[in-house]
């Protein structure tokens, strides 16, 4: 069977430090958003067949309904809580036989590697690729269909979450899985790249600036060169780091 690679980005609005982070203008006066930054950039990479947005259900989350359309996006809506049914709805309106995971509030995925870990992923037919040691906001999760229904059926409450792959994490027997390696340079516990708070909003918003005649391709080695030359930026976040890299993966503590 011929393999199909979706992008399923989860949706929502609610936030208690930053509130409506996919949402927030990377470029505020020509109104491009964080999600808008995101959609272009899977758009980009040829492997992707399609997006679908997983958004939750509530009257504030409207407004991606709205993009999907606007974008001419498949959509679902469903669950708050449970993110990882989200994920296969988004897998099951598109026909999808694997999901590309990313977060809605993480603009500056690293996208170099996706072509080639996607050939890999369905050559040795693994049912999760993890690109996990890297700048946070920046990785991704290559996930069969079939292993995200397995794990919700098999897992409790704390997999049905935003912990997506957790149950995959905690049963690696259970699953063939690839953990591919960026370079070591890229793995900076020092920097951050996704939104969380105002903070990291005011460091997104200043690459993007440095580097919008790139986008929606801005390579991530040209990122870190900039923050490592304007230290003030990356010391607004440099505090929520420690805490950050703590949860990004917490899964990888069961492995």
């Amino acid at each position: 069977m011929k393999r199909k690679l979706v992008a399923a980005v989860a949706c929502r609005n609610t936030g208690s430090r930053l509130y409506g982070k996919p949402v927030q203008n990377l470029d505020i006066e020509n109104g491009y958003r964080i999600i808008d930054y995101i959609i272009d950039s899977l758009q980009s990479i040829s492997c992707i067949s399609e997006i679908v947005l997983g958004i939750s259900e509530g009257k504030e989350n409207e407004v991606f309904i709205d993009i999907a359309k606007d974008r001419n996006l498949n959509y679902i809506v469903g669950n708050e809580v449970d993110v990882l049914a989200r994920l296969i709805q988004c897998g099951k309106v598109s026909d999808a036989t694997d999901i590309f995971r990313i977060t809605s509030e993480s603009p500056f995925l690293y996208y170099s590697p996706v072509p080639d870990l996607w050939k890999n992923h369905c050559i040795f037919n693994y049912d999760a690729t993890f690109y996990d040691e890297i700048i946070d906001g920046c990785g991704f999760e290559i996930i069969r269909l079939e292993a995200l229904e397995k794990s919700h059926n098999l897992g409790d409450s704390k997999h049905r979450s935003e912990l997506c792959s957790l149950f995959i994490r905690e049963n690696k027997g259970k699953f063939k899985i690839n953990h591919a390696t960026p370079p070591k340079s890229l793995f900076r516990k020092d920097l951050r790249l996704t939104v969380d708070n105002p903070e990291d909003l005011v460091l997104c918003r200043a690459v993007y600036k440095e580097f919008r005649e790139q986008a929606p391709q801005i390579p991530l080695e040209k990122i870190i060169i900039f923050l490592d030359n304007n230290p003030s930026l990356s010391a607004l976040t440099y505090p929520f780091t420690e805490a950050g890299y703590k949860t990004m993966y917490l899964s990888l503590i069961h492995i």
